[in-house]
C-alpha cells in the first residue's frame, strides 16, 4: 500500500458524512478526506481478510487498509472482512468507490458513528418524531387504504415489539409523539455499536422512518418488504400515471443502496466471529 501521505492512498478515496435527507454518496466531505481524483488506477494485485486488533483486517498487498482518517479498518466479523475484500478485488483497472458501499459504513462507523454517538442518536429519534409511518393520506381511498395495511403493520409492530406507540395522523401539520414512545425507541437504537448505527442512518435516511430501519435491523421486515412499505407513495403514483424514467431510476438506486445497508447488517451477524462489535 502507498504511504500515508500518498495521494494515492485508498483511505482518501472516500467522501463521508451524516446528514438528514442524504444518503452517502451526498454528504459533506470527511474530514480526514482529500479532493477524490476521477480515474484513479488501481495500485493492488492482492486483497485478503486477516485477524488483527481484535477483529479483523482488510488487506491490500499485504498490507492493512485505513479510514479516511487513517484509523485502522477494523470490523467485527471475518465475513464482514471478507467482503469488504472482495469489494476492492472486484475494481477493474480504475477504482470506483460508488461501487463499495461496505467499505464506506465501516468507515462511517469507525470515524464518525464512533466519535459523535449521542448525535447520531438523536438525529436518528428525530426522524421517529416525524416518522413517515404517522402521516396519512385521507384520499385517494385505495392509497390511504394501502397506507393503513402496510404502515399500520409496522406501527403495530413498534408498538408491541419496542414499546413505542406513535400517534397517526392525516393533517399536513406536524404531531407531537409521546415522550415514552420516544424513550423506548431511544432506548433501541441507544443499545447498538457503532456499526449498526451507521447501518440503521442509511436505513432511515433513505426511508425516513426510523420504524422502517428498526424493523429491518430486527429482522421484522427484509430489503424488498422496507422498501415497498418506504416507498408505498412512490410506487402507487407509478402506478397510476405510468412509468417514469427518472423516478424509476431513482427508486432502483435506493432499492439498490438499503440492500447494501441491509447485508453489511446481516454480515455484521455472522455467527462465526466472537470478535467485538465495532
Amino acid at each position: 500500500m502507498s504511504d500515508p501521505k500518498d495521494d494515492d492512498a485508498p483511505w482518501t478515496l472516500f467522501d463521508l458524512g451524516l446528514g438528514r435527507g442524504q444518503v452517502l454518496d451526498e454528504q459533506v466531505p470527511h474530514p480526514g478526506n482529500r479532493p477524490l481524483r476521477s480515474g484513479r488506477k488501481r495500485f493492488y494485485k492482492e486483497t485478503a481478510a486477516r485477524p488483527e486488533g481484535g477483529g479483523y483486517v482488510v488487506t491490500l498487498d499485504g498490507k492493512a487498509i485505513k479510514t479516511p482518517a487513517r484509523a485502522p479498518l477494523v470490523v467485527p466479523t471475518q465475513a464482514l472482512a471478507e467482503a469488504i475484500a472482495d469489494e476492492w478485488g472486484r475494481q477493474g483497472e480504475f477504482i470506483d468507490p460508488r461501487t463499495m458501499w461496505l467499505t464506506k459504513l465501516a468507515n462511517t462507523a469507525i470515524d464518525l458513528v464512533a466519535l459523535r454517538r449521542e448525535a447520531v442518536i438523536d438525529e436518528l429519534l428525530s426522524f421517529a418524531g416525524s416518522d413517515l409511518l404517522c402521516y396519512r393520506a385521507n384520499t385517494p381511498a385505495e392509497l390511504a387504504e394501502r397506507q393503513r395495511q402496510s404502515w399500520g403493520a409496522v406501527l403495530e409492530w413498534a408498538e408491541t415489539a419496542l414499546g413505542a406507540s406513535l400517534v397517526v395522523t392525516d393533517s399536513i401539520l406536524p404531531v407531537a409523539q409521546p415522550d415514552e414512545a420516544l424513550a423506548h425507541l431511544r432506548a433501541a437504537v441507544a443499545e447498538l455499536d457503532a456499526a449498526r448505527l451507521a447501518a440503521l442512518h442509511t436505513l432511515v435516511t433513505l426511508t425516513g422512518s426510523a420504524l422502517v430501519g428498526l424493523a429491518v435491523l430486527r429482522r421484522r421486515l427484509d430489503e424488498e418488504e422496507a422498501f415497498k412499505v418506504a416507498h408505498l407513495d412512490n410506487l402507487w403514483q407509478l402506478e397510476q400515471w405510468g412509468d417514469d424514467y427518472e423516478e424509476s431510476v431513482r427508486l432502483e438506486t435506493r432499492r439498490a443502496e438499503m440492500a447494501e445497508a441491509v447485508r453489511f447488517l446481516h454480515l455484521l451477524d455472522d455467527a462465526t466471529s466472537s470478535a467485538q462489535r465495532v
